[in-house]
């Protein structure tokens, strides 16, 4: 019963035979293999845009510094919702690659279009001693569980578009957004008026890569030249690439997002069944937060089920539950059981 991340699940068997296969004999390095060749027209294929720069990189939070860093100046801000994790989980890396500064937009996990416009106002209210409107970053899944529809987004790039700004799209779990709402990656990305995506692996079933989207090349080689001088450039570039070779073949990469997807259903349905469970925020995709009762909260601490628990009151246990590709319904019904009592 593992449901604190989905970063702590186990690597994809294919992920694991492709880094085998790709473990033969010599391969240039630096992305200059033939693999990594393949891999990025793969990925080019998959978003429908055959002119967008691709890129791999070991974490997602060197994805999403390095991508705003290209997108951003030093002088400027970049937009983006109060729980987003370049704001509460990347120790400032984005604005230690980009100089820019991070505003929070609105007080929800969710940034809407009105709330964007009016702190791009008041941004630009501060005139020549205010930090500039620089870029904006949503979350896709957002990091209360959440999915932006396809009109949010295109909402939220109408208004970035009215003031110049480009969109980052930051696709941790972007398999599960994609599954949730049944779309596909351009139609998510670019065609919604994203500019760059950071396209996650890792939380999918990848020993760690992601990949960057760049769709306007002009940012290519301030990508590249950033990539090395930030110490993300491996060497051995095949062996991200092997990874990434691995997860999208056969469209594997959706399938695992349809399987942690539908496990977080069995849960969350569950968990709905149950008298007393409050759900903190309406779940959408494989992450959840909801209040179990104090008693069962303790039950499941007994019988060594692995969950974040954030704060308490008298009467509940506010807790982060997250379903991976690997989540079996026995661990769900096991602890679904314990919710119970």
């Amino acid at each position: 019963m593992f449901f604190a991340s989905d970063n702590a699940g186990p690597v994809l068997p294919e992920v694991m035979n492709a880094l085998q296969e790709a473990n033969q004999g010599y391969a240039l390095g630096y992305g200059n293999d033939d693999l990594t060749q393949a891999v990025t027209a793969h990925i080019r294929e998959i978003f429908e845009a055959p002119d967008a720069c691709v890129y791999l990189v070991p974490t997602g939070t060197a994805a999403n510094a390095l991508a705003l860093a290209c997108l951003a100046q030093p002088y400027q801000t970049i937009f983006c919702a109060p729980m987003a994790h370049i704001h509460e989980d990347e120790c400032a890396a984005p604005e230690f690659y980009s100089g820019a500064k991070l505003t929070p937009v609105g007080a929800d996990d969710k940034i809407t279009p009105a709330d964007l416009k009016a702190e791009i106002e008041r941004a630009l209210e501060r005139g020549f001693q205010g930090v500039r409107p620089g870029a904006v970053s949503i979350s896709q899944v957002t990091e209360f569980g959440q999915v932006y529809s396809l009109d949010e987004i295109k909402a939220l790039s109408d208004v970035a578009r009215a003031y110049d700004l480009p969109l980052h799209l930051d696709g941790a779990r972007f398999a599960n957004a994609l599954s949730a709402l049944g779309t596909t990656a351009a139609e998510m990305t670019w065609k919604a008026g994203v500019d760059a995506v950071s396209f996650g692996g890792t939380k999918n079933g990848c020993m760690g890569v992601e990949a960057v989207v760049l769709f306007d090349a002009s940012k290519a080689d301030e990508f590249e030249a950033r990539r090395k001088r930030g110490g993300h450039l491996f060497s051995k570039h095949r062996y991200l690439a092997a990874q990434m070779q691995g997860y999208l073949a056969n469209d594997l990469w959706l399938g695992t997002a349809a399987k942690a997807n539908g496990a977080a259903q069995r849960l969350i349905d569950g968990l709905r069944a149950i008298e007393g469970v409050v759900f903190d925020y309406t779940p959408q995709a494989n992450v959840l937060f909801c209040a179990l009762p104090l008693a069962a909260h303790a039950r499941l601490q007994e019988a060594g089920a692995v969950y974040y628990a954030l704060h308490a009151s008298d009467t509940h246990q506010h807790v982060r539950l997250v379903c991976d590709w690997a989540t079996s319904d026995a661990a769900v019904d096991q602890f679904l059981g314990l919710v119970k009592g």
